[in-house]
């Protein structure tokens, strides 16, 4: 693995088994809602969730299923990036997925934190449908192969369906789609090719 990608593994991992001794750890390092504070004692917003809560995982199975994507979506990206502009990309994905959470958290008054790599992982994946579009990638659940271009509007359509009707609880879809979106945008703001990327 490239390695950047193979830091970011390391660290969740590593950070995930910290959790593990330290559950308090969570709370300070998850991100909160604006308004969280005045619902719940002893929880806040603070800027540095904007970051830390994609270090964060509820359990196993998310962690794993973060994990496995990150490797499989961010390898290849990471080798047509370089490890600087990978490493801006990711951390962008991770961005614009918290600031779409909290806007929809103050829209429905949501006060429940969020954690998980899940935004970078979807940034990660519109990269990897826009270079690598015509790659077979297999659904784990179905387990249905499909063009990575046609994976990545397929998730697109799920996380907003899941998203709109709430038929979901517990996951952040719309902190996922924020993830493509800051992602989309910030392809179209370096407005170049996979040998452009290379360093």
């Amino acid at each position: 693995m490239p390695p950047v990608t193979t830091a970011l593994i390391v660290a969740n991992v590593a950070i995930y088994l910290l959790q593990s001794i330290l559950p308090g750890l969570v709370v300070p390092f998850a991100l909160w809602p604006l308004g969280a504070s005045q619902a719940l004692a002893g929880v806040g917003f603070y800027p540095w969730q904007l970051v830390t809560y994609a270090f964060l995982h509820g359990g196993l199975l998310h962690l794993g299923l973060n994990m496995y994507a990150l490797y499989m979506f961010g390898s290849p990206v990471e080798q047509v990036f370089g490890t600087r502009r990978y490493l801006i990309y990711y951390f962008v994905s991770v961005l614009t997925a918290a600031f779409t959470q909290l806007a929809f958290a103050f829209v429905t008054g949501d006060v429940y934190p969020t954690i998980g790599a899940s935004g970078g992982v979807f940034g990660l994946l519109l990269a990897y449908g826009k270079f690598f579009p015509d790659n077979r990638v297999m659904l784990l659940i179905p387990p249905i192969p499909m063009s990575a271009r046609t994976l990545v509007f397929v998730y697109a359509a799920i996380e907003l369906f899941l998203g709109v009707t709430g038929s979901q609880e517990g996951v952040a879809h719309f902190a996922h789609l924020g993830g493509l979106i800051g992602g989309y945008l910030l392809l179209r703001f370096w407005r170049g090719g996979p040998r452009r990327y290379r360093r």
